[in-house]
């Protein structure tokens, strides 16, 4: 145990003992506590104790409180050390034996800290939890000069977020600095329509509301070709934020033309979560290609006990066309014509031909297929499932295998109801037919509005790189949300150790497997959206025929997309 550690300890006990006394009528002084605690805190500091200081300390008469001194000294707890040549003054230290069996008595109370919250299990010696503020601080403090200058302008940031886990924790931790932040009703969390909608609305305005806004990655294009947010490139030259540190692709996710118009505040992979406890039982191998997730599903399809093959995004709209793109990844094929295998190619970059749809394709056809025996294998609401649903049939035990982001993942091992906790298996996404293991990447970018005073810019900017720090995503990374886009937090052994999914995010990422294309962000992305999410719906409704859906969807964003002058 490190003398940090044993100083945080003392402080918990301190303030642990002081709503007992102020709560508990019948609750007497304890002056031995008082004067230990104190002896060994300024020990452990450096600083001198005399008698009348420990004494003072122990909230009793003083005559009493010197008897009781003169007893520890004579017992061997207190030591006397001469404290001049004179020999006429001393200074008190506590004994090897009493320092030693306090610090037995810290390590005990930090294990069952650690044990009560979860963060290590009862069979691991106290040692292995480290006693920081990191782990019982669920925020961490923000920079001085932001605190300063939220102080000078005595007045508070105002976000808009979107609602969902990730940021509903971090509402709750920004909030806490109610001095230094925000208090909780300057945050606006929506949902994804309302979000889109709320970011149009505002920039209509003569001023923001708003100083910091997050928006969806695959609105980037929009967002940028709309002039909805300002240019970060000469905030960031000067700043601490290094986009070195981030991923690539997922940096790119905020780049538009040149143009920086976020930063990543998570980055969300969507990969396959299957349950270890049923294919360790049945000793089943782990799919790796639709035709094995499809053979998976239908062994651990029993309806009748309310266990379900698998859960996928099947809802209309929004669910069914990410679903679609993504599945078209794991074909090998964008839903546009745009290169796809040069490493820094961006969407931004793309003109003519290559902005083209190619929905009506072989890959198009196999995605429909995979869908259709998907469906045959899974709860019967699954053509209303979306996100949260999903992510809920999961982790309450009703599906074998499902589909899900990462950023809702955490909730398998962090939620107080989920029955999967450490039976989870966190695999890249399934292959399709002349495909590869293309795992869709999404997430949310900071931005400030382009309507913001320029007096509020700088300010903005600063919580922005303190959010988006190091050391705030290590924190949130502990707190359960294993989504930090940086390289730095990822190969953090104290932050990968939190999460499995820390490991295979960064694994995957290493290995180039992470992309952004499938959703690709034009600026007509909630256009083609809609129109995908519309007409597959429909043929997994059996409404009308594979066929007819994807020709339906072809030409539709083939007039979008040659309306708006790509080709």
């Amino acid at each position: 145990m490190t003398e940090y550690e044993l100083l945080r300890i003392i402080t918990f006990l301190e303030r642990v003992k002081g709503p007992y006394r102020e709560l508990v009528p019948i609750a007497e002084e304890d002056a031995s506590w008082n004067m230990l605690l104190y002896l060994i805190k300024q020990n452990l500091t450096g600083s001198p104790v005399t008698m009348s200081s420990l004494a003072s300390i122990a909230n009793i008469p003083f005559a009493t409180a010197n008897r009781r001194i003169h007893e520890l000294i004579e017992s061997g707890h207190i030591l006397k050390k001469t404290a001049s040549e004179t020999g006429r003054s001393f200074v008190l230290l506590p004994s090897p034996e009493l320092s030693q069996s306090f610090a037995q008595y810290a390590k005990r109370i930090k294990a069952l800290l650690a044990e009560t919250f979860g963060l290590r299990p009862k069979f691991e010696d106290e040692d292995s939890y480290y006693f920081g503020g990191s782990y019982f601080a669920t925020q961490i403090i923000p920079p001085p000069q932001l605190v300063e200058s939220l102080f000078r302008g005595k007045r508070e940031l105002k976000f808009l977020l979107n609602d969902d886990n990730y940021f509903a924790s971090m509402t709750d931790m920004w909030s806490d600095f109610r001095n230094n932040m925000a208090s909780r009703k300057n945050f606006d969390r929506l949902k994804l329509p309302d979000l889109h909608a709320r970011i149009i609305e505002n920039a209509a305005k003569p001023t923001s509301a708003y100083d910091i806004v997050a928006f969806n990655a695959p609105w980037a294009g929009e967002v940028a070709n709309k002039g909805l947010f300002r240019s970060l490139n000469s905030l960031i030259e000067g700043s601490s934020i290094s986009p070195h540190d981030f991923h690539p692709s997922v940096w790119s996710m905020g780049t538009w033309q040149g143009r920086q118009i976020g930063v990543p505040i998570y980055c969300t992979i969507e990969l396959l979560a299957a349950r270890t406890d049923l294919f360790g039982r049945d000793k089943i191998a782990y799919p790796t290609t639709f035709d094995e997730t499809v053979a998976a599903a239908k062994h651990f399809h029993k309806p009748a006990k309310q266990l379900y093959g698998i859960a996928w995004n099947g809802g209309r709209g929004m669910p069914i066309a990410s679903t679609f793109m993504f599945l078209m990844a794991c074909c090998g094929e964008s839903i546009l014509k745009i290169p796809k295998s040069r490493l820094f190619f961006t969407v931004d970059r793309a003109v003519g031909e290559q902005l083209r749809p190619q929905i009506l394709s072989e890959a198009g056809f196999h995605v429909l297929d995979y869908l259709h025996r998907l469906v045959e294998f899974s709860s019967p609401d699954i053509l209303s499932m979306d996100w949260d649903k999903r992510t809920t049939a999961f982790l309450t035990g009703q599906a074998a295998l499902a589909y899900c982001w990462t950023v809702r993942a955490a909730r398998f091992e962090t939620d107080i109801n989920s029955a999967v906790k450490h039976k989870v298996a966190y695999l890249q996404q399934p292959k399709g037919p002349k495909g590869a293991s293309n795992n869709p990447m999404g997430g949310f970018l900071l931005g400030i509005p382009s309507n913001l005073p320029e007096p509020r810019v700088q300010l903005a900017f600063e919580a922005i790189s303190w959010m988006t720090s190091p050391e705030a995503m290590k924190a949130n990374v502990r707190n359960g949300f294993p989504v930090a886009p940086r390289f730095s937090v990822s190969a953090d052994p104290e932050a990968a150790a939190t999460s499995p999914i820390v490991s295979v995010v960064d694994q995957l990422a290493k290995l180039n497997l992470l992309k952004s294309w499938p959703r690709p962000p034009v600026p007509e992305y909630l256009s083609i959206e809609k129109i995908i999410g519309d007409a597959i719906h429909e043929a997994l409704r059996g409404e009308i025929s594979d066929r007819e859906a994807l020709t339906k969807a072809q030409s539709a964003v083939d007039r979008l997309m040659h309306g708006a002058g790509y080709y």
